[in-house]
């Protein structure tokens, strides 16, 4: 980051060029429109893989550097020429749409690494030859009229009480003079946010910490509690068998709810071990009337038996038993057989 001191300070110039070591770095906006950046800074090792720089010698109004701002905004809103037509039309059809395309499809991540952060490419407004009140004025004005760039919004969550960070990606802008960093070092604590107060080193300022790893605890420890509570009051509605008094378990409690189950859940208003004893009572009763009627009914004897049954036996071997005369008795049996 000392970069930035060398190449500001005229410790490194370059022919007559009044700021030395200048880069120009261009960033298409559109058919005509550019937005150049005096200087791109890169120092990983610092935990700063890349910083767009503008410097300020009292050449520039606040409201020059907050278009600026707005300009490397937008430029951060860009899609590539060859994302996917989804992703397109979506961004054409919705105002804010943009606002939901994570960073790696958009244009800035093909032409710088990722920041390690949320947000854009950190930018930085570098002061020079110019007094300390001016400097507070610009940076204020820059704070407030700049704020829909660069300011960090709500999270759209389910838990909106329960969460309080803040979404930080948008525009990431720091201030600080081009003395200080002369006289401590970029790496000192003379950087300053907008919207922050105080100044602490690059890194710092560059961090969020309030942003998206708060976020995920805040969503977490909600939903956990969340999900507790409901369990609470789930459990509260769980009915009570009204013959042993025992809590209906879950799969009783859903038989009787839904509607697919409950015309077969029999007595509503018993829990699972009771309904099991009513289906085996029931099992029982139909078990034995099956066996009852598969019993077999007394068979019904034939009308000679009947009839010898109930005049006794013949032991004249008579006429209405054997339906013939009987032999060898003669002829007084024979006509005895007749008479009868």
């Amino acid at each position: 980051m000392d970069t930035v001191i060398a190449a500001h300070s005229g410790n490194h110039r370059s022919g007559n060029n009044p700021l030395g070591f200048q880069t120009e770095i261009g960033h298409q906006l559109g058919s005509s429109s550019v937005q150049r950046a005096d200087l791109l800074a890169r120092a990983p090792e610092a935990g700063v893989p890349v910083l767009l720089v503008e410097v300020d010698r009292r050449t520039e109004d606040a409201h020059d550097l907050i278009a600026k701002l707005r300009r490397y905004w937008e430029w951060g809103r860009l899609l590539p020429k060859d994302a996917a037509k989804r992703t397109v039309d979506l961004v054409r059809s919705q105002t804010d749409a943009i606002e939901r395309i994570d960073h790696d499809k958009r244009l800035w991540r093909r032409v710088y690494p990722p920041t390690g952060r949320e947000g854009l490419v950190p930018l930085a407004f570098v002061f020079a030859d110019t007094t300390a009140a001016k400097i507070a004025n610009t940076v204020a004005v820059l704070t407030e009229a700049g704020r829909r760039s660069w300011a960090p919004r709500r999270y759209d969550s389910l838990y909106a009480k329960a969460v309080t960070a803040l979404d930080y990606r948008q525009a990431v802008p720091v201030v600080t003079t081009l003395e200080q960093l002369t006289e401590h070092g970029a790496g000192a604590a003379v950087w300053r946010r907008l919207g922050r107060d105080g100044a602490q080193t690059l890194t710092a300022e560059l961090d969020n910490p309030e942003g998206h790893a708060l976020y995920r605890a805040q969503e977490a420890r909600a939903e956990a509690e969340d999900k507790r509570r409901r369990a609470a009051e789930r459990e509260a509605q769980r009915p009570v068998c009204s013959r042993c008094g025992r809590k209906f378990s879950d799969e009783r409690w859903e038989e009787i709810t839904v509607h697919r189950t409950a015309v077969r859940a029999g007595d509503k208003s018993v829990g699972g071990a009771c309904r099991a004893d009513d289906i085996a009572r029931q099992e029982a009763d139909a078990e034995a009337d099956r066996l009852a009627a598969a019993a077999p009914e007394p068979e019904d004897e034939p009308d000679g038996a009947v009839a010898a049954s109930a005049g006794g036996p013949d032991p004249g071997g008579s006429k209405g038993s054997l339906g013939e005369p009987p032999r060898g008795s003669g002829m007084f049996s024979f006509v005895t057989w007749c008479r009868a």
